[in-house]
């Protein structure tokens, strides 16, 4: 008879352990931030370090146009887009163009030797840790985003560009 209340009481208390499991697990599932940044919101502010240790917030770059460029050194078409957007940089920059090209988790030698290979000057920002790649919801890559003086949002683009879509996107940016 003891047994049986006793096999009774673990029961009930496995079943209760389970119930707060899925309870807690349908909790989680509901307060998760599921927001994506879409075209016509401010892009959301993050701080990464380059490849020089400097920290970067992109809220820094208020007032200028940001090409967001989200990349690895392993994906083909970014090896294609680099050079077009090393090209246009150096005549945007000027105008008030910026380029924050931000690496997915790679190591920080793997990266560099991609850097010199083609000869970029501007700013690899290092997401270690992949934050900014889950904060910005990336998926293929390369993902890029175009963020008005302003901060706002003002085009996303997947997949590989060419020369002639690089100088037009960055035409797009350029604070008036």
């Amino acid at each position: 008879m003891r047994k049986r209340r006793l096999r009774k009481y673990f029961r009930v208390f496995v079943l209760l352990l389970l119930l707060s499991a899925v309870v807690y697990a349908l909790y989680l599932n509901v307060n998760k931030d599921n927001t994506v940044v879409s075209v016509g919101d401010y892009a959301p502010n993050f701080s990464l370090e380059t490849l020089q240790g400097e920290r970067v917030e992109l809220k820094d770059y208020r007032g200028k146009g940001v090409f967001l460029n989200f990349w690895g050194t392993w994906c083909k078409p970014c090896k294609v887009e680099m050079p077009y957007m090393e090209e246009e940089y150096k005549k945007f920059k000027e105008q008030g163009v910026e380029i924050l090209a931000v690496n997915i988790e790679e190591s920080d030698l793997i990266v560099q030797n991609f850097v010199d290979r083609y000869g970029l000057t501007f700013p690899i920002l290092m997401d270690r840790g992949g934050a900014v790649t889950g904060q910005y919801k990336i998926g293929p890559i390369p993902t890029t985003y175009l963020i008005d003086e302003n901060g706002k949002v003002l085009k996303i683009i997947t997949g590989n560009m060419n020369q002639e879509s690089v100088r037009e996107y960055m035409k797009l940016i350029k604070p008036s």
